[in-house]
């Protein structure tokens, strides 16, 4: 008979756990606390638990927990990587990140990931499967183990993977992360990303969580837009940017365009000014994202002057644009790097 898994259970699903086990409702409570804020491994860790019950929940349960395969840090101390292995084999990574505002976790959602963006590590070598709730919090516990007594305040759900194609375990990993009996982060401080699978967006708004949604965007037009993402065949932008606009409507919240600028391809004034049309009267920011190269796109990062001509303009025509502050370049910190480094060096994955 298979193992139970602690992460991933809500707070009423463990207590129906304990009391399968003829166990009160309260040591679900003092189990979370023990995962949760007190960073517990093991159920030979939770002293408050008769020792009888923690002998029980060893043979019969495990926590979740994941191991940590490698981690790369920044010279700055800014950035972490962690590569993670799951308990199947598979590889998944995770980033954390020191900002003025607080430290914030790049949580995974899939094994890989089935979108073709032609600039993104993550795509190469396709979708391997989704990730459970479970896994996304366990890599919030890894991450929140790296911060070295900092408290990880922010999440957002932009690492390997497309989120809104797991959607169902995605939408409990948040509800869970936000729980009082579990890490306790408020919704508006987690970010959930996509591509621009539309159906997903719809179904997020109609969730009516404050989460800030952040959209792979890359071009303004759909010629160059199904050169790079061929998601844009089947959502065009006809149907994305109105989404998007009825999601900010719905929720309150501002949506995030994420933009990486790529040499030659998406980053002149035309590209600039058609960005404009097309964001017109949208609730939005625009993130700047000088490209993370990676080996083998064929493409390259834009210069540094071009970047800051691309955000003037959009700057001077009011729409709310930053350029994202670089953290984590030299460490691969770009989404499926180091994994695929792993694979080739013979580890799964």
């Amino acid at each position: 008979m298979s193992r139970w898994t602690v992460l991933g259970l809500s707070r009423a699903e463990l207590a129906e756990r304990f009391a399968a086990l003829g166990q009160p409702a309260y040591r679900a409570d003092q189990v979370m606390r023990w995962v949760y804020r007190k960073d517990a491994r093991s159920f030979g860790e939770m002293t408050d638990l008769p020792a009888d019950l923690r002998q029980l929940l060893l043979r019969e349960a495990e926590i979740g927990r994941l191991e940590v395969a490698a981690v790369q840090r920044s010279a700055d101390g800014s950035t972490a990587k962690l590569l993670l292995r799951l308990a199947d084999g598979e590889m998944v990574e995770t980033v954390l990140l020191h900002h003025d505002y607080g430290v914030s976790v790049c949580v995974s959602s899939q094994v890989g990931c089935a979108m073709g963006c032609r600039f993104c590590a993550s795509t190469r070598g396709g979708l391997a499967r989704n990730l459970t709730a479970g896994e996304m919090l366990a890599q919030v516990l890894e991450a929140q183990a790296a911060a070295e007594g900092r408290r990880v305040s922010h999440a957002v759900v932009m690492g390997m993977g497309e989120p809104l194609a797991n959607l169902g375990e995605v939408l409990r990993f948040v509800r869970l992360l936000h729980a009082p009996e579990g890490f306790g982060m408020s919704y508006r401080n987690m970010t959930i990303s996509t591509c621009g699978l539309v159906p997903g967006i719809e179904r997020l708004a109609e969730e009516n969580l404050p989460l800030t949604l952040a959209v792979s965007l890359h071009a303004p037009c759909d010629r160059l837009r199904s050169r790079l993402m061929p998601v844009n065949r089947r959502y065009p932008l006809s149907r994305l940017i109105p989404a998007c606009a009825a999601y900010a409507e719905r929720t309150g919240r501002r949506v995030t365009f994420e933009y990486a600028l790529i040499a030659g391809v998406n980053d002149g004034p035309g590209e600039a000014r058609g960005l404009v049309r097309l964001l017109g009267g949208v609730l939005c920011h625009v993130n700047l994202i000088p490209f993370n190269e990676v080996p083998g796109s064929g493409f390259e990062r834009s210069s540094p002057d071009r970047v800051e001509e691309f955000r003037s303009i959009l700057a001077e025509a009011g729409i709310p644009v930053t350029v994202r502050r670089e953290m984590g370049t030299k460490i691969e910190a770009a989404c499926g790097q180091l994994r695929r480094r792993a694979g080739k060096a013979g580890e799964p994955g």
